[in-house]
């Protein structure tokens, strides 16, 4: 009857592992729920994304403008070239150059700076942006 007893004994552990290792692992990982969810994720990419877009609209429309051609002109600059490097930079810089060319163009409609400011700052980003793209 001991011996029995002993049998039954080994017969259950050898179920209950058998039970333990026939569950895969990623099973119970699944079950758990996951930090950032995909959608999460989908979203995050398409704000970047668009803030991108709007960082290089924003670069675009500032040299865009009649006295930042003018200034690129003066300051032996290609409007174009300078246009083009825009779409080479990184996230971070462009978000800071954009955020430096809008808060110039709000200053100078706000008659905080005047033509001559304006100017200077604009060849001032354009060579930044150049410096730039021509280290990387």
């Amino acid at each position: 009857m001991h011996s029995d007893l002993k049998q039954f004994a080994r017969s259950i552990a050898a179920a209950a592992l058998v039970a333990i290792f026939a569950i895969p692992n990623n099973a119970v990982a699944q079950a758990a729920n996951h930090l950032v969810s995909p959608s999460d994720l989908a979203k995050a990419t398409v704000d970047v994304s668009q803030q991108r877009q709007q960082n290089i609209d924003a670069l675009n429309q500032f040299f865009s403008s009649s006295k930042a051609q003018q200034a690129l002109e003066s300051a032996h600059m290609n409007p174009q070239q300078v246009k083009k490097a825009v779409s080479g930079l990184s996230d971070e810089e462009l978000a800071q150059l954009a955020a430096r060319a809008n808060k110039a163009q709000a200053d100078f409609a706000a008659g905080n700076i005047t033509d001559h400011d304006l100017l200077i700052i604009l060849i001032c980003i354009a060579a930044l942006l150049l410096i730039i793209v021509a280290v990387h």
